[in-house]
C-alpha cells in the first residue's frame, strides 16, 4: 500500500472528449466553406450578402475561440483525506463576505451565508469571518450579532452531528431524516435548533419592517445621522475567539468603509481591498476565501478541498487560487432565464481549466494572500529583501500594514493577540482617502520592473468585473489557477429569477468584460508582455467579447425581416448546394448543443430556453453593455456598478407563474422587442404578397421565412408580453417606441428597394 505521505493531494485528470472534437471540427469547416462560397460570388450580390459575409465571419472567428477553449478539458480530484495526514498543521483562512444593499440582498441571506461559513470543517482557531457590509446598515449590523449568538448552538450541532448542509434556512427546509438522523437525542435538539432559528428569522424581520432612528444607541451609536455614500468607517468585532479554541467559534467581524462623495470607492473590488488590508493587520491569514452574500457552504470540508492543490508541494509555487464552479439551489424548472450555467462550467468552464486554470469568478474562491499582495511564481520559494521593499513600498501609509505584508510574503504569520489592539490601524487602512499614492487596485510608477512584477496589489480597478480583471492579472504574472467541482457543490447561490433581475446582471457581466477588452489589460498585451498562456489568452477573449457579439447577431437577426420585405435574398436558393451546408451547420449545431444538455442531465425544455435566452441577452443586455462601454470611451458617461436582486428561492417550481418572463420600464427591453414587431411585420407582408418586384428574378425564399419564424419563436416570451399584464406584460411605452422603430425600419427598407 503506497505511503499517504507521498501520494498527491490532488490528481488532474483529462476527460476523453474525441467525438465532442470531431462536432467541433465539423462545424468549423462547414462555417469555412460558407464563407469562401460567400466570398467568391460577393461581386454578385448586394448589401445583404456582404452583411451576411460580415456578420458569419464573426460567428466562425468566434467558434474558433470556442475550440480552443474546450479542446483539453480536465477534471480535478482532491484528496482531502491524505491532506490531514500530511499536513500537522492546517494554515489559517481568513474568509470574506461583501454585500452591498439590505433591499436587494436582504440580511437573512448574509446571515445564513456566514453561518455556513462559522460551521465549515476546520480548525475554528484557524478561521475568521470578515463581512463587509456596502450599504452601512444597522439592520446588517444587528442580524449579524443575532446571528453570532444563534451560532453558539448551531456550529457545535452541525459538528456533532455531522450536518452536511450548514445554511440553517436550507437545512430546516428538509426533514430531519434526510441531513442528521433519527435518535430521539438528534429529534430534540433537532426541534430546538428549528425553533431558535425561527426565532432568529423572526427577529430580523423584525428589525427590517420596525427600525427606527431612535433605535441609534448604544452599540448603534456610530450608526446614526449617516448616509450610506457619505460615512466614516466602522468595524466591529462581534465575536472573538480569544482562547483560541479548536472547537470554538471563529472570529467574526462587521466592516464597512468609510465612504465620501468625491473619493471612488470602485464598488466591489474597493470592499475587498479593504478586507484584504483589515483581514492582514487582524489575523493575516496566508489564503483568503471570498463569497457573495448568497453564496453558502454546501460541503463543510469545501476548505479541505480548496488547500489540496494550494499545498501540494508540485503547486504550491504554481497554482495561486483554488475555484469552485458557481452552483444554484431552489432553480426554476428547465432553467426559464437561462442563467443556471450548468453545461458552461461543465464543458468550456473544464476545457479553461485544462489550459492556465480556471478564471477567477468572483465568488467561492481561495486566494493565496502572496499573489493577492503581487508577488511572482518566480519569488515564491525566497522572497528577497528587495522584492519584499519594492512590492511594500506602494502599500501606503500605514506601518503596521507595511509589517504585515513583509510576514505575509515571508510565509510567517504573527497577528496581534487581540482583534482590538489592530484597530486604530484598521480604521486608517479603510479610509476613503487611504489609497491614493499606493498601488491597491491600480498601478503607479514603480521603482521595481520586471516581466513578473506590473506594480499592483488587491483586487483591480476600472471593470465591474474586477474578478476576471484580478484573475487576468495573475495570470499575466504567470500563475496557474485550480477548478475544483467535489460532490456535493462546494457553494451554493441564487440565481436571478425575473427578466429585469438577469439582464440587469447580464449587462453588468459585459460591460466589464468589455472594459478589461479595451483597456491596457487586454489579454493580447499580457501574452505579448506577460506571462499569459497563448491558449489561455484565447479563452479570455472568446469571454471578453461576448458584448460585441451583440452587433454582428443584431445584423444578422435584421436580415432575414429586411429580405421579406425587400423581397431580396441573403441564403442561397434552392437549387444551390451551398444551401445545404446551412442546413448542415443549422442541424449540426443544434443536435450536438442538445447532446450537452442531455449528457448534463437537463432536458430538452432547458436546451431549448437557453437557445432562446442566449438570444434575447445578446441582443438587450449585451448591446446596451457595449453602448454603454462605448460611451465610457469617448467621454460621454461612467459606468455603474448594478446590485442584482437576492432573494431565498425555493425548490417548489410548480408555481406556473414562476417561469414566466417579467418585465419593466427598463428601456433594455426595447432592441428584442422591435426585433420582434419587424418580423411579424415582415410575415405579414410576406404571408400577404405585399413585396416589390424581385431586382434579379432571385426574392426572399423559404429560407428567409424560416429563420424569421425561428427568431419569432426565440422571442416568443415578448410575444407573450404584449398580452400580459403586470409585471408579465410589456409595459406598453416600450410597445409603442418598439412599433415607431420597426416602422421607421420598413420606411428604410422601402426607400432601399426605391433607391
Amino acid at each position: 500500500m503506497a505511503n499517504p505521505i507521498t501520494l498527491p493531494l490532488y490528481e488532474k485528470i483529462p476527460r476523453k472528449n474525441t467525438l465532442q472534437r470531431l462536432f467541433d471540427i465539423l462545424i468549423f469547416f462547414l462555417l469555412l466553406s460558407l464563407l469562401i462560397y460567400r466570398f467568391l460570388f460577393l461581386k454578385n450580390h448586394g448589401l445583404t450578402w456582404l452583411l451576411a459575409f460580415l456578420c458569419e465571419s464573426w460567428f466562425t472567428f468566434t467558434w474558433a475561440l470556442v475550440i480552443s477553449t474546450k479542446w483539453n478539458p480536465v477534471e480535478y480530484k482532491t484528496h482531502p483525506d491524505r491532506l490531514l495526514q500530511r499536513v500537522p498543521e492546517l494554515p489559517s483562512v481568513d474568509m470574506f463576505v461583501t454585500t452591498a444593499d439590505p433591499v436587494l440582498e436582504p440580511p437573512i441571506i448574509t446571515v445564513n451565508t456566514v453561518l455556513s461559513l462559522l460551521a465549515i470543517d476546520y480548525p475554528a482557531h484557524k478561521l475568521a469571518c470578515y463581512v463587509s457590509d456596502d450599504g452601512c446598515s444597522p439592520i446588517t449590523y444587528y442580524s449579524l450579532v443575532e446571528a453570532s449568538k444563534f451560532a453558539k448552538l448551531w456550529v457545535p450541532f452541525c459538528k456533532k452531528y455531522n450536518i452536511h448542509v450548514r445554511a440553517p434556512f436550507r437545512y430546516f427546509s428538509s426533514n430531519p431524516q434526510t441531513f442528521g438522523g433519527s435518535s430521539s437525542d438528534f429529534q430534540q435538539e433537532w426541534k430546538r435548533m428549528k425553533d431558535e432559528y425561527e426565532r432568529l428569522s423572526h427577529k430580523i424581520e423584525d428589525a427590517v419592517q420596525k427600525f427606527v432612528p431612535s433605535d441609534f444607541n448604544g452599540d448603534f451609536a456610530e450608526f446614526s445621522n449617516i448616509e450610506r455614500r457619505n460615512h466614516p468607517a466602522i468595524i466591529k468585532v462581534i465575536w472573538e475567539n480569544k482562547i483560541s479554541l479548536l472547537d470554538g467559534l471563529p472570529h467574526l467581524v462587521y466592516i464597512s468603509r468609510e465612504k465620501r462623495p468625491n473619493h471612488p470607492h470602485h464598488y466591489k473590488a474597493g470592499a475587498m481591498n479593504v478586507l484584504a488590508r483589515v483581514s492582514g493587520l487582524m489575523t493575516n491569514a496566508p489564503y483568503m476565501l471570498n463569497v457573495d452574500c448568497d453564496m453558502f457552504v454546501n460541503n463543510p470540508k469545501t476548505a479541505l478541498h480548496a488547500m489540496c492543490p494550494l499545498l501540494d508541494s508540485k503547486s504550491e509555487n504554481k497554482i495561486a487560487f483554488s475555484q469552485f464552479p458557481q452552483v444554484f439551489y431552489g432553480g426554476l424548472k428547465d432553467d426559464p432565464y437561462g442563467n443556471q450555467l450548468v453545461v458552461l462550467f461543465k464543458y468550456v468552464g473544464h476545457g479553461i481549466a485544462g489550459l492556465q486554470g480556471p478564471i477567477y469568478g468572483g465568488t467561492g474562491c481561495f486566494h493565496s494572500r502572496k499573489v493577492i499582495y503581487g508577488l511572482s511564481p518566480d519569488d515564491v520559494d525566497s522572497v528577497n529583501e528587495k522584492t519584499a521593499n519594492n512590492i511594500l513600498s506602494n502599500f501606503g501609509s500605514s506601518k503596521e500594514l507595511i509589517k504585515s505584508g513583509a510576514n505575509a510574503l515571508k510565509g510567517k504569520t504573527d497577528p496581534p493577540p487581540n482583534l482590538s489592539n489592530s484597530f486604530q490601524a484598521s480604521y486608517q487602512v479603510s479610509g476613503s482617502a487611504y489609497e491614493y499614492g499606493t498601488s491597491w487596485g491600480t498601478k503607479v510608477l514603480s521603482q521595481y520592473i520586471s516581466l513578473n512584477m506590473y506594480g499592483k496589489v488587491g483586487w483591480k480597478y476600472g471593470s465591474t468585473t474586477e474578478d476576471v480583471h484580478t484573475g487576468l492579472m495573475i495570470h499575466k504574472r504567470g500563475w496557474r489557477s485550480a477548478l475544483l467541482s467535489p460532490n456535493p457543490p462546494a457553494f451554493l447561490g441564487c440565481a436571478p429569477s425575473g427578466g429585469p433581475s438577469v439582464a440587469t446582471q447580464q449587462k453588468r457581466w459585459v460591460t466589464g468584460l468589455l472594459e478589461i477588452l479595451f483597456s491596457k489589460s487586454c489579454p493580447i498585451f499580457a501574452t505579448f508582455f506577460g506571462e499569459l498562456q497563448f491558449r489561455q489568452c484565447l479563452a479570455y477573449l472568446w469571454i471578453l467579447m461576448w458584448g460585441l457579439r451583440s452587433i454582428p447577431e443584431l445584423c444578422y437577426a435584421a436580415l432575414p425581416a429586411y429580405c421579406l420585405i425587400t423581397n431580396s435574398h441573403f441564403l442561397p436558393k434552392v437549387q444551390e448546394p451551398t444551401l445545404y451546408v446551412l442546413a448542415a451547420i443549422f442541424i449540426i449545431y443544434n443536435v450536438y448543443t442538445l447532446s450537452e444538455y442531455l449528457r448534463s442531465g437537463q432536458s430538452v425544455r432547458a436546451w431549448w430556453n437557453n437557445q432562446r435566452m442566449s438570444r434575447i441577452n445578446t441582443m438587450n443586455a449585451w448591446l446596451f453593455g457595449f453602448l454603454s462601454v462605448i460611451l465610457k470611451l469617448l467621454g460621454m458617461s461612467e459606468t455603474v456598478f448594478e446590485v442584482t436582486q437576492k432573494d431565498q428561492s425555493s425548490d417548489d417550481a410548480s408555481d406556473a407563474e414562476a417561469g414566466r418572463f417579467t418585465f419593466n420600464e427598463s428601456p433594455i427591453f426595447l432592441p428584442s422587442t422591435t426585433i420582434l414587431v419587424v418580423h411579424l411585420t415582415a410575415l405579414v407582408v410576406s404571408l400577404l404578397k405585399l413585396q416589390p418586384p424581385a431586382r434579379d428574378g432571385h426574392g426572399s425564399g423559404l429560407g428567409e421565412v424560416f429563420c424569421s419564424v425561428y427568431l419569432v419563436l426565440c422571442f416568443w416570451p415578448f410575444l407573450k408580453g404584449f398580452f400580459g399584464r403586470g409585471r408579465h406584460g410589456i409595459p406598453s411605452s416600450t410597445i409603442c417606441k418598439s412599433t415607431a422603430l420597426a416602422l421607421l425600419f420598413v420606411y428604410f427598407c422601402r426607400r432601399a428597394t426605391i433607391g
